[in-house]
């Protein structure tokens, strides 16, 4: 963005330099050759007012000095005087002088310009044309005189050009230093710092409120996210006690299996919320910078949590395999992923399937069964809270919503599919093997 503000800046800066030095630059070399063409011209005048003894001295006299040379012819075009060349030389000129014909008008003299002039005018009162001179002048003083005052303005469009780059640069780095600050502080934002701060003080106006509100905004996310943390911790302690004395008290009451199944289900119920609440703490807390990313060998939860598993899906006749095709650590608590995972076999073993297999290769973790799957329609809305399929009345459509929002949290990505069965895929961010 520098370059580019940079970049903008100087075009116009130069553009608006060029646009006053051009104009400038063609109006010197007009004025000098303005001068020139007055300067000659008024020779001219003198030398056609001056009576015909006089002349030939004075012609004489401002060859030696100018070094010009001049012709005056009377009205048959006879030479009178000849200094330096000859009637026949500027013959063309002769004729129109004496015809009173208008002079052709004097180019611009440039820097680069070495040739010669030639100026005519007749000689005569009134209409009545008794002669005519002819001057041949030399430009080149005319154009050294140009090029030393086109030197003065290009040194000083030069001046003008440097003062405009350090004037960009002062400008782009007041109006981008705000902005660097906003981003290294979004960046430590999102590396895990707490609470960054960035300089409110530098820049315009409207990006020093920008850096306030970053400010704010940044503490806001850290304090909503140990709000959420205390809130979670409250919820926990407040509402698991009641529910103990509340299912103690059912268990001692005769006849009570639809009381019990209804208190079991509430519990199941606190369970799953508590949980999804605690998955989006985490993602809320990593967003503010308070948890640092923990590793994770997926080879060894996956194995663990199967061995877990494995005497539950025998009871509900369900086999369960493991595929280990390449070893991986992952950026992802080991308790997190460990309830990720028990969330999937869950939902295999409970909903129909007879085979589970487990695969494990690199970050990429996969739960294949070959149950029922889900519709295209279904898989849309199965991580969605308290969504259930018409075959799911025993869970509380928490589990999978859970799962997703832990493995966001850690900036990983659950899928779902049906290929011969439901087929789940975590990705989780990779960790190299040292």
């Amino acid at each position: 963005m520098r370059q580019r503000l940079l970049l903008v800046l100087l075009l116009f800066s130069l553009s608006a330099v060029t646009a006053f030095a051009f104009p400038l630059l063609m109006s010197t070399a007009s004025e000098r050759t303005q001068q020139f063409v007055i300067s000659r011209t008024a020779d001219l005048d003198r030398f056609a007012t001056l009576p015909v003894d006089v002349v030939v001295s004075e012609a004489e006299r401002y060859a030696e000095v100018y070094g010009e040379e001049i012709v005056v012819v009377d009205a048959s075009g006879t030479p009178v005087v000849e200094s330096g060349m000859t009637a026949e030389d500027v013959s063309a000129q002769i004729d129109a002088a004496l015809r009173n014909q208008p002079a052709r008008p004097v180019p611009t003299v440039m820097p680069w310009s070495g040739g010669d002039v030639l100026f005519s005018r007749p000689v005569g009162i009134g209409t009545k044309v008794a002669g005519a001179v002819v001057l041949r002048a030399s430009t080149r003083v005319a154009a050294l005189d140009v090029a030393r005052r086109w030197a003065l303005v290009l040194a000083g469009a030069l001046l003008a050009a440097c003062a405009c780059v350090l004037l960009a640069l002062v400008v782009s780095r007041w109006l981008l230093r705000p902005l660097k600050e906003l981003d290294r502080g979004v960046r430590a934002v999102a590396e895990g710092q707490r609470r960054t701060h960035v300089a409110d003080t530098a820049g315009p106006a409207e990006l020093r409120a920008l850096s306030e509100s970053f400010n704010r905004m940044s503490d806001a996310v850290a304090e909503a996210a140990d709000q959420q943390r205390r809130l979670i911790a409250d919820a926990s302690h407040q509402l698991r006690n009641p529910m103990a004395a509340l299912r103690l008290r059912v268990d001692m009451l005769p006849s009570n299996g639809s009381l019990l199944t209804e208190v079991e289900r509430l519990e199941s119920l606190l369970d799953g919320l508590l949980a999804l609440a605690s998955a989006e703490s985490t993602a809320t807390e990593r967003a503010a910078g308070g948890v640092e990313p923990e590793l994770a060998d997926l080879q060894v939860v996956a194995h663990d949590r199967v061995d877990a598993w494995r005497a539950a899906a025998q009871a509900e006749g369900v086999t369960i395999t493991i595929d280990d095709r390449a070893p991986g650590l992952v950026r992802c608590a080991v308790s997190d992923l460990a309830q990720v995972l028990d969330v999937l076999l869950d939902n295999a073993i409970k909903y129909g399937a007879t085979e589970v297999t487990v695969i494990c290769d690199r970050a990429t973790l996969t739960v294949r069964d070959n149950g029922p799957g889900l519709s295209k329609k279904d898989i849309k809305h199965a991580t969605e809270r308290f969504w259930r399929g018409d075959d799911s009345r025993r869970g509380t459509g928490l589990g999978l919503a859970i799962a997703e929002r832990i493995v966001t949290a850690h900036d990983g990505k659950l899928g779902l599919h049906t290929d011969n069965g439901l087929v789940a895929t975590v990705e989780l961010p990779k960790e190299p093997l040292l």
